[in-house]
């Protein structure tokens, strides 16, 4: 015999082989913040319509969110991933210039506790547009 047959011969019986299964680790869509912005145009009656038809608000969670915009310039309408903020804003703004207000209606990314605006590789902190790619006036 030769010596490849030896080596071969010597174990005796089948190999085996260990398979293991690797499961691919799936990463959360980033999330984002739609926004609605004062003006001293739009009717407080009017933000609460909106809160309640795109937001699906009830009366006294739209009046309360439509209060903190008034009081503090700015209120969070809900979080979403890119695709839904993105359509939720541009049928706010749609709807406001349809029904003649200035409302505006902005989307901000949602950051976590370990990636903060400033930290490096965080990129655009916000995407403030009314819809159509337009920064508010």
């Amino acid at each position: 015999m030769s010596n490849d047959e030896n080596r071969n011969a010597g174990t005796g019986g089948p190999s085996t082989s260990v398979i293991t299964k690797v499961k691919p680790k799936t990463k959360r869509p980033n999330l984002y913040r739609v926004l609605i912005l004062n003006d001293d145009y739009t009717p407080m009656e009017f933000v609460v319509l909106v809160l309640e038809k795109f937001f699906q608000k009830d009366a006294e969670a739209a009046t309360k969110i439509m209060l903190h915009v008034h009081h503090h310039g700015i209120g969070e309408c809900g979080v979403f991933t890119y695709e839904i903020a993105e359509t939720k804003v541009t049928q706010v703004m749609d709807f406001d210039r349809k029904h003649q207000h200035p409302l505006q209606c902005v989307m901000e990314k949602k950051w976590t506790r370990d990636h903060r605006p400033g930290q490096k590789g965080t990129g655009i902190a916000s995407i403030c547009c009314d819809g159509r790619g337009r920064r508010p006036q």
